[in-house]
């Protein structure tokens, strides 16, 4: 018997950075070329985002030596800026993201339903990597000044 509730794994990050900087980095594709990939063999040379209930995002993920790469796309189901984000990926899975403001730091929550072809281990450990990647970027970015 095949079990239809897909298992659930979450991922989260604390970002030394106000919520509003790190919402604009979150979702603004400019910033999300240069978080969006899990190690340094991979890229994101390209993103899309129309940030709006029923809008549709497209982060392109590709290989660095042009072996491999794919779309990384959704739907937007609910959106509160600077809070909250919910989607449903193109292989209809369900993620969530919460922005929990702390001061000057924000608390990231990423919650997503795994997919059936890699095991839960590798999939958590791929988003967090992700994860952990913007960490670093938004702080850089919050270091430096740039569009902060």
């Amino acid at each position: 018997m095949e079990n239809k509730e897909k298992s659930k794994i979450t991922v989260e990050v604390i970002v030394k950075s106000p919520v509003e900087k790190v919402w604009e980095y979150w979702t603004s594709p400019e910033h999300v070329i240069n978080w969006n990939f899990a190690s340094d063999e991979w890229h994101s040379p390209k993103a899309e985002n129309d940030l709006r209930v029923k809008g549709k995002f497209n982060y392109r993920m590709e290989a660095r030596d042009g072996s491999f790469g794919f779309d990384f796309w959704g739907i937007y189901d609910d959106i509160k800026e600077n809070e909250f984000i919910a989607y449903t990926l193109g292989d209809e899975r369900k993620v969530t993201i919460q922005f929990i403001p702390d001061n000057l730091e924000t608390k990231l929550i990423e919650t997503f339903e795994a997919e059936s072809t890699n095991s839960l281990e590798l999939q958590q450990n791929g988003w967090q990597a992700i994860l952990n990647n913007f960490k670093k970027y938004a702080e850089v970015m919050k270091k430096s000044g740039v569009a902060g």
